[in-house]
């Protein structure tokens, strides 16, 4: 009886955060919806998990909204509280799937793991005595993950050892880092890549600026590829950290008058005079689309990369349990211009999987020094570069081939990799004259053939002139692997950007960016 009364009260929440204009229709919708519970739980031909049954008729309602709309149930709220909030408690590790083993990539120094000497490279075969080989790597996660203090029990395979062990960790608090990576590119070029928005955003972001500027940066790339939003308010804080007090930054126009509302930027004296270059692709949603649109049409910055998604749809989160909620589309934002960046979606198909919108038929709006641009169709960027791994890159990446292969370059057991002498590492007499490997190496022919007979000797098939015509991509891959589990993943994404086609074009382009800075000075 509870219950059915939690399940009908459930439903009256969501049918009023909807919205439902007449008391008498969300009440008989709720009666209705109810009865249909009751009936399949009393005749369905096997027990039903109620649940899953009321989570799914939730489901099933937002879907009929837009694509952006969503249900949070427990499982989803608790993750979005993590990504908003910036921690969680587990394990610290960094994970993925490489066929069917689950692999660490890395253990987070400092973190539970790390202090029992989990190595990148593990293989987790098997959480609480459960094999991993059927589950994917975000159910994985969800396993290891866990309220603070608990313990996990984790079976690891490592190379170079015959039997498995178990390793039992305490799960702590984690860090979620927004802003992971920063470090001079060259000369005075910083490079800051975002993550995602979470309420930390912006204090990492100048944390990292800060230690730059000390180390001489003059210039700033700022990488959002890939980034997938996030908190609305971290996008406009970030976005003032740029532009001159005053400047539009972002609106929001929704049928509700209360969501109505102008964001301009709050603060001078921040960073309004540093030359900025903003990286976007296609992965590029919701928040970096605000701040990245706030440059363009104030004409601040060089926008570099692909068309950004196209996501200008402003959800608002209305709790309806403590572990549950529905995040409701409730406005559109608009960039300085007045440009709505929302792509159609009529066809979830198109929306989903299409690269790029016509030109043709999109509203036209102008920048503060009147540079034409197009809404309805994500961020165009001002230099379209763009990059696809060849084939032969992306299976053998795919294949977990180069960090593997990365891995055991660094434990010495590669033919290549006993001719070096790596840091912090013991002279053994005899090995004097080994070449020591320095953090900023590139990998040259030897390389490609010690790769080669790994890959062979672990049966990795691979097509001979593929490969050839894909060595810089496969040398970008291994420099970036090894530097990464010798020197940490920031090293190895130095080593790896500055090789980057999109990155070295907006080394390029950085003399335009200044100049835009020059002609806002008084």
């Amino acid at each position: 009886m509870k219950r059915k009364i939690f399940i009908f009260t459930l439903m009256t929440l969501i049918l009023i955060t909807l919205r439902a204009q007449e008391e008498d229709v969300w009440r008989v919708s709720v009666k209705k919806l109810a009865s249909i519970m009751t009936l399949i739980e009393e005749n369905y031909y096997q027990q039903t998990n109620r649940d899953e049954l009321m989570y799914s008729s939730i489901r099933g309602m937002i879907q009929t909204l837009d694509p952006h709309s969503y249900f949070l149930d427990p499982n989803h709220f608790s993750r979005l509280r993590e990504e908003h909030v910036g921690k969680y408690y587990g394990l610290g590790i960094l994970i993925t799937k490489q066929e069917d083993r689950l692999v660490v990539v890395s253990p987070i120094e400092g973190g539970p793991a790390y202090r029992l000497g989990i190595q990148a490279g593990d293989v987790i075969s098997q959480i609480e005595g459960e094999s991993t080989k059927p589950i994917s790597s975000y159910d994985a996660m969800q396993k290891l993950r866990g309220p603070k203090g608990t313990k996990v029990t984790i079976t690891i395979v490592r190379d170079g050892l015959e039997d498995p062990f178990d390793v039992a960790i305490v799960r702590e608090e984690i860090s979620l880092y927004s802003v992971p990576y920063s470090f001079i590119l060259q000369d005075d070029i910083g490079y800051i890549f975002i993550r995602n928005f979470s309420s930390t955003t912006t204090r990492e972001f100048e944390e990292k600026m800060e230690a730059l500027v000390q180390q001489g940066m003059k210039k700033l790339i700022l990488d959002l590829r890939g980034n997938g939003g996030g908190t609305f308010v971290q996008s406009i804080e970030l976005s003032d950290e740029f532009l001159p007090k005053g400047a539009t930054v972002v609106s929001i126009k929704g049928r509700n008058k209360y969501y109505n509302k102008q964001f301009s930027a709050m603060r001078n004296n921040q960073y309004e005079e540093i030359p900025l270059v903003i990286l976007i692709n296609r992965g590029s949603a919701s928040a970096p689309e605000i701040l990245s649109g706030a440059i363009k049409d104030n004409d601040r910055g060089i926008i570099i990369g692909e068309d950004s998604w196209g996501k200008g749809l402003v959800q608002t989160v209305f709790p309806l349990a403590p572990d549950l909620a529905v995040a409701l589309t409730t406005a559109k934002y608009f960039t300085p211009s007045g440009r709505s960046i929302q792509r159609d979606y009529t066809s979830l198909e198109d929306y989903l999987f299409s690269r790029q919108v016509p030109d043709e038929g999109r509203e036209v709006k102008f920048t503060s020094k009147g540079r034409k641009v197009f809404g309805q169709g994500g961020i165009t960027p001002d230099y379209l570069v763009s990059f696809s791994p060849k084939n032969i890159t992306a299976s053998l990446f795919a294949r977990g081939a180069f960090f593997t292969y990365a891995t055991r370059f660094a434990n010495k057991k590669t033919p290549l990799s006993k001719k070096f002498k790596f840091p912090d590492e013991k002279t053994v007499p005899g090995e004097e004259k080994l070449a020591p490997l320095q953090p900023n190496f590139y990998p040259d022919s030897r390389f490609l053939e010690d790769f080669k007979a790994y890959l062979e000797e672990k049966k990795i098939e691979f097509d001979s002139p593929q490969f050839e015509e894909a060595q810089e991509e496969i040398k970008r891959e291994l420099a970036r692997e090894i530097v990464s589990v010798i020197w940490g993943m920031e090293e190895g994404t130095r080593v790896y950007r500055k090789k980057d086609p999109v990155v070295l074009k907006a080394v390029e382009v950085l003399p335009e960016a200044e100049g835009l800075v020059n002609d806002r000075a008084p």
